[in-house]
């Protein structure tokens, strides 16, 4: 059998600093090595776990171990990141590390910079003595907009490209460009600069919101223990945005909000949030897979940023906005972990754990948008990819993780063809050229029709405070 070639997308001409190598470091590595040409022996890892040392050993890479904190990472990053000639990138895949202050030292030096989510620093997700307003991930994304006002331009940072945030924003692109030809709507399709051209696009097809449809169906082979934690990704990562308050943005189509509901001062005001944790918010939603489904409306960068990009203003104010959240389901073996933490007053369990490709057995990770309020009523658009593919085409991961980690490399490939472009979200990126590097490693893509609406499959057994007249209103989709 002929050894599969994979396509070289470009040159990283200076050192690569990956910052954490858990679940997804672990799995962007070998597709750095596959689709980049560069200087090995210039290559480090920093996390401060040694429980991969073998297999860093294995390829090669340096391995530092250490934390990096708001104390040390100039001492720590800026000698690894300026290390002899050519222009570096910094690939941030950890927990607890300052993404704005690492974009912000890696723009000064010329570095090329990819993070997965806007990461604060090591104790604001549980900080008692804050508002529960200063700890969203609307108040996390405004400091970076606050920056890309102040800083435009320059050396380009990739902010949140994982697959969501990250790659479901190509997604949404995509789905509406979809469902405006079957729909035969007349349009000139803009480009990725025309942010104003993509929203009213999306007003036009008449889409009202979108949801960040996943299911995870990944079983393991034996159950799961009482007092740990699984996971198909990142556990902290998880906790840690499950215990922010749920977030959403909000559209102009919607005509109730709930009591615990609060908007935002300050900044593009897309936003709302909830006073409850978002890992305890259920909603309903539809997947192809198991068609109507109750996901957790977790915050995300995504739902604020795909709702701000889509805003249509005239005269100074909003005329259309889509609502826009996740809608969640989890593997069930982090639904029972849920389950269970918040049983214990939302305390995590002692022992962590992220489900490897080893001890799982089967299963899709189903995860896709749904443009949702349009003439075809709803339009589900993504990956379904399984464990089964996944261990064929790339090492070291499961499903989740992979639709995560070629997102990352989707997002490098771009930032390397567009090494100037600032600080960007993927809603600005060429959505078709980041899908292209992208979909070999996410399984079958496809779109689906739905006629189901959040009305529908309700027993009529007890009162509903319901909206009859607009099914897509997030009075009927928030389950209460």
């Amino acid at each position: 059998m002929s050894e599969i070639t994979y396509p070289v997308y470009g040159e990283i001409t200076g050192p690569i600093v990956m910052i954490g190598f858990g679940s997804i470091g672990r799995g962007t590595l070998p597709l750095i090595e596959r689709h980049f040409k560069f200087d090995k022996s210039r290559m480090v890892v920093i996390d401060p776990r040694n429980d991969e040392a073998e297999l860093l050993a294995k390829h090669g890479i340096k391995h530092i171990q250490a934390h990096v904190t708001k104390d040390n990472y100039k001492k720590l990053l800026k000698p690894l990141l300026t290390e002899g000639d050519g222009q570096g990138f910094c690939v941030n895949l950890s927990v607890d590390t300052g993404s704005l202050d690492l974009m912000k030292l890696c723009r000064k030096l010329d570095v090329l910079y990819i993070d997965t989510v806007v990461e604060p620093w090591l104790g604001f997700y549980f900080d008692k003595n804050m508002k529960n307003s200063e700890r969203t991930n609307y108040a996390l994304r405004e400091t970076v907009r606050q920056e890309k006002a102040k800083n435009p331009g320059g050396t380009t940072a990739v902010s949140t490209c994982g697959a969501n945030p990250g790659m479901v924003s190509w997604f949404v692109k995509q789905g509406l460009v979809n469902i405006a030809n079957e729909l035969g709507i007349k349009f000139d399709e803009p480009d990725q600069n025309d942010r104003e051209g993509w929203a009213k696009l999306m007003k036009k097809v008449g889409v009202k919101g979108v949801h960040i449809a996943e299911r995870d169906t990944q079983r393991t082979k034996n159950p799961k223990p009482l007092n740990v934690f699984w996971n198909t990704w990142s556990v902290e990562g998880f906790i840690s945005e499950g215990l922010q308050p749920a977030e959403l943005g909000w559209g102009t189509h919607e005509n109730w909000m709930p009591k615990n509901a609060k908007k935002h001062k300050k900044g593009c005001k897309a936003a709302i949030y909830l006073e409850q944790p978002g890992a305890n918010t259920r909603v309903r939603t539809w997947c192809p897979t198991p068609g109507p489904q109750y996901g957790f409306l977790v915050t995300h960068n995504e739902s604020i940023s795909i709702a701000d990009y889509f805003t249509v203003e005239k005269d100074g104010e909003v005329v259309y906005r889509p609502t826009c959240h996740y809608a969640y389901h989890p593997a069930n073996d982090a639904v029972l972990s849920l389950h269970e933490m918040f049983g214990n007053g939302g305390t995590p369990q002692p022992v962590l754990h992220v489900l490897d490709e080893d001890e799982l057995v089967d299963g899709v990770d189903e995860l896709g948008v749904l443009l949702y309020g349009h003439e075809k009523n709803a339009y589900w658009y993504g990956s379904r990819l399984s464990l089964e593919e996944t261990r064929r085409i790339a090492p070291y991961q499961n499903a989740t993780g992979l639709q995560v980690t070629s997102a990352v490399l989707a997002g490098m490939v771009w930032a390397i063809e567009n090494p100037k472009a600032g600080i960007v979200e993927a809603d600005e990126m060429d959505y078709k050229r980041c899908l292209e590097v992208q979909s070999p490693y996410l399984g079958p893509v496809e779109g689906h029709y739905t006629d189901w609406t959040p009305l529908d499959g309700r027993p009529g057994l007890f009162p509903e405070d319901l909206d009859e007249k607009d099914p897509w209103q997030f009075r009927n989709i928030l389950v209460r």
